[in-house]
C-alpha cells in the first residue's frame, strides 16, 4: 500500500511540474525565404505519328523521332540528360457515322525528358527539336540545381526569425528566453514551377524563367525564463 501511494504521489508531482513547465513556454513560427533565378531547365518534348496500320505510325514516328534525338544531341545535351517518359500506340476510330466505330489507323506518341543544365541554352534546343520534327511539348520546369544549400539558408532565416518573435514576446511578458525545447519544420520546398507552352514549328520561343523562392518554416518552443 505504501508503495502504491509513493508511485501514485510521484506521477502526481512529475503531472504538476509537466504542465509548470507548458505554462512557461514560448511557442512561435519563424519563416525565411531565399529567391533566385533557376539554372537548369527540364522539358518534355516528342513525336505523334498517324499511319493506316500500327507498323506505318510507329515506323515514321521512328524515323522522326531519331532526327528529334540528332538534333538534341547536336544542341551538345548528354546522353544521360534525355529519358524516355511516355511511348504508346494507339488504334484511332471513326465514330461520326452511325453503327459500330471502323478502325481507320494508328497514332504513335513517343516523348522525352531533356534536362539542359545551361539553361541559356533552352531556347536553341527548343527551336532545333521543333525544326527537326518535334509536333508535342508538355511543359517546361525550371530547377535550383543548388536546392538544398539554399534552402539551408532559408531555414537559418527562419530560425532567426523565430528567435526574434519569442525575444519579443518574452520581453512584452516580463521575462527572458531560455533554451529551446522543441524545433519542428513545417510543410516541405516548394516544387518546381512548370510552365506549359504551345508549339509552332518554324516559330520562335520565348522563354522566361523568371525566379524561384525557396521558403522554409519552423516551430520552436522555448522556456519562458524570469
Amino acid at each position: 500500500m505504501m508503495l502504491r501511494i509513493l508511485c501514485c504521489s510521484f506521477l502526481l508531482i512529475t503531472s504538476l511540474c509537466a504542465a509548470h513547465a507548458a505554462d512557461r513556454l514560448i511557442t512561435v513560427t519563424g519563416e525565411g525565404s531565399v529567391a533566385l533565378a533557376p539554372d537548369i531547365a527540364v522539358i518534355r518534348i516528342g513525336v505523334s505519328t498517324q499511319g493506316k496500320t500500327a507498323a506505318d505510325a510507329s515506323n515514321a514516328n521512328a524515323q522522326k523521332m531519331a532526327a528529334v534525338l540528332g538534333a538534341i544531341k547536336d544542341a551538345r545535351i548528354a546522353e544521360r540528360d534525355v529519358q524516355t517518359t511516355a511511348l504508346s500506340l494507339q488504334p484511332q476510330y471513326d465514330s461520326n457515322k452511325p453503327g459500330a466505330p471502323r478502325l481507320v489507323g494508328f497514332q504513335a506518341s513517343n516523348q522525352v525528358a531533356v534536362k539542359i543544365r545551361d539553361i541559356k541554352e533552352l531556347p536553341d534546343v527548343i527551336d532545333r527539336a521543333i525544326s527537326a520534327g518535334a509536333n508535342e511539348m508538355s511543359g517546361i520546369e525550371f530547377v535550383v540545381s543548388e536546392e538544398s544549400k539554399l534552402l539551408d539558408q532559408a531555414r537559418g532565416q527562419a530560425i532567426a526569425d523565430a528567435r526574434r518573435k519569442a525575444d519579443l514576446y518574452a520581453q512584452a511578458a516580463g521575462g527572458h528566453v531560455g533554451r529551446v525545447v522543441s524545433i519542428t519544420e513545417e510543410g516541405a520546398p516548394a516544387p518546381p514551377r512548370p510552365m506549359v507552352s504551345a508549339m509552332r514549328a518554324g516559330a520562335a520561343v520565348p522563354v522566361a524563367p523568371g525566379e524561384q523562392t525557396l521558403k522554409a518554416a519552423v516551430t520552436v518552443s522555448y522556456m519562458l525564463e524570469p
